[in-house]
């Protein structure tokens, strides 16, 4: 067994009461083929595994999955996806292996051709407020249970159009935090019509994509982008917003950027 956790502070050593997120390897099967083990915090998995799928390609609505079945088992989870028959055959034809861990989105990948690219362009959406990322900054706190005990897993959020959270899910991954959010709202049966995604990690490619495929017209992430991350929001006609503290935040990409320019005129 591994030892206590200590506290040492102002020269002083003491015990400590720690509460620690819980990582576990989540293996998805679909049929009776396995398909990704990913490491994540097993909560809201049938959200996970719904996100998971569409935002993989697996499927291209949440009505082609007939079931989801969760399994612990001593070593980990074993989450199966029951798949309607033609959209089986059609993953059995596109089938690859995938090998994922925490903050890795592109393991299994073995040519820059197969990285992932959403199939068009985001549909344009009236640009959301600067008040409304403000009034979801303000309240993302309150949504993160888990993150107030640990310090330790992202979060990921949907805002309506005047920045309330109607929505959010919170993993050790930020990769899975949004796909479990993509796939409550899925679940749901709500749309993107109105509203963005906040996240509470970097902006990478692979959240600019799952954003892009779900349908948000927006994504704001808390902390910086990357440099393709910008180049893919661009291409895809997704606003982007980063660095998105209670000071302010950047555009990178979008018509957001003209609203707010006409909203500080």
């Amino acid at each position: 067994m591994p030892a206590e956790p200590v506290r040492f502070g102002s020269g002083r050593l003491g015990p400590a009461t720690v509460e620690v997120a819980v990582e576990a390897p989540v293996n998805i099967v679909y049929g009776n083929l396995p398909y990704a083990v990913m490491m994540a915090t097993p909560s809201d998995l049938e959200d996970f595994v719904a996100g998971f799928s569409l935002t993989e390609g697996i499927v291209r609505s949440v009505d082609e999955i007939r079931g989801i079945t969760v399994t612990p088992q001593a070593e980990g989870i074993v989450v199966t996806v029951e798949l309607a028959p033609g959209r089986f055959r059609d993953h059995l034809a596109r089938r690859r292996n995938l090998s994922g861990r925490t903050s890795c989105g592109l393991c299994g990948v073995e040519t820059i051709a197969e990285m992932p690219m959403a199939e068009g362009a985001s549909a344009r959406r009236q640009p959301i407020p600067a008040s409304a990322i403000d009034a979801a900054l303000a309240a993302i706190e309150r949504h993160q249970p888990l993150n107030q005990l640990t310090h330790a897993v992202h979060a990921a959020a949907w805002c309506d159009a005047k920045g309330a959270i109607l929505a959010a899910r919170e993993d050790v991954g930020r990769h899975n935090a949004l796909d479990k959010l993509i796939g409550a709202r899925l679940h749901a049966g709500h749309g993107t019509a109105e509203g963005f995604v906040l996240v509470t990690s970097r902006a990478s490619f692979e959240m600019v994509e799952k954003a892009a495929i779900f349908g948000a017209g927006t994504l704001v992430s808390i902390s910086a982008p990357t440099s393709l991350a910008i180049e893919r929001a661009r291409l895809l006609g997704l606003s982007l917003v980063c660095v998105a503290r209670g000071g302010g935040c950047t555009v990178f990409a979008g018509a957001l950027r003209q609203e707010l320019e006409a909203e500080t005129r």
